[in-house]
């Protein structure tokens, strides 16, 4: 990983939390505070268990975030982009990262220390605000995550994700979605193995109901994967 200097006010990504507020005066002294890091494919910037040094928002590339399970095994937990917040799962209550964190292309992140946000969060009642509503959607999320997995069977839990990431990353000239995820990747994210998730895409692409270009897949028929997990209260 190295650094480099990105300058918030230039920035042309309009989906950061921090770009968002920049609109406040207030938010101009701790903007020159941050630091930024490039990490290039599979670099780790985040150790599960390690000390909090803050949080990071991605500015470009793609992410996805860890915890360690039965036997040592990786559940990939969430999968972030431009614009998403990465480490805030104990910011302020704990002392330790609760997730590992690793660049899944290469990406730029701008990460604000701890004293640097809690500054902003005293000072700033606007950002403060946001940011609980932010805390509050992802843990509606993490609750529905948690009932989808305890209902759906294997085939419904890769077609939950692949939906999942299709709405998120969208799809590419080619008509496969924009990310770049291995068939192990697919399963740890599904909670299932996988052999078990090699299993069920290939009989979607069977089914005419997904393509695969290389490691890249693309959604074909959308409405018939939905009505699938339907009864699940897809959303």
């Amino acid at each position: 990983m190295k650094e480099e200097q990105i300058i918030c006010y230039s920035c042309t990504n309009e989906n950061c939390f921090i770009k968002k507020h920049l609109h406040l005066e207030q938010m101009t002294q701790y903007v020159s505070k941050k630091q930024n890091l490039v990490c290039k494919k599979s670099d780790r910037f985040i150790t599960e268990g390690s000390p909090l040094h803050g949080l990071y928002f991605i500015c470009k590339g793609k992410v996805k975030t860890v915890k360690t399970g039965i036997n040592g095994r990786e559940q990939i937990v969430r999968l972030t982009k431009n614009g998403d917040i990465i480490g805030f799962r104990g910011f302020g209550t704990g002392q330790k990262y609760l997730i590992g964190a690793y660049a899944l292309e290469d990406t730029v992140l701008c990460n604000f220390s701890n004293e640097t946000m809690l500054e902003i969060l005293k000072e700033v009642p606007e950002f403060t605000y946001a940011l609980m509503l932010f805390y509050a959607d992802e843990l509606n999320k993490s609750e529905n995550n948690i009932r989808k997995i305890a209902h759906m069977n294997v085939r419904e839990r890769v077609i939950d994700l692949l939906l999942y990431i299709h709405r998120k990353f969208g799809q590419i000239d080619d008509g496969v979605i924009d990310i770049d995820l291995s068939r192990k990747e697919i399963a740890d994210f599904a909670g299932t193995t996988e052999e078990q998730a090699i299993r069920v895409i290939s009989t979607l692409k069977k089914e005419a109901l997904i393509k695969t270009v290389g490691k890249r897949i693309g959604i074909l028929e959308v409405a018939t994967l939905r009505s699938e997990i339907m009864e699940h209260k897809y959303f």
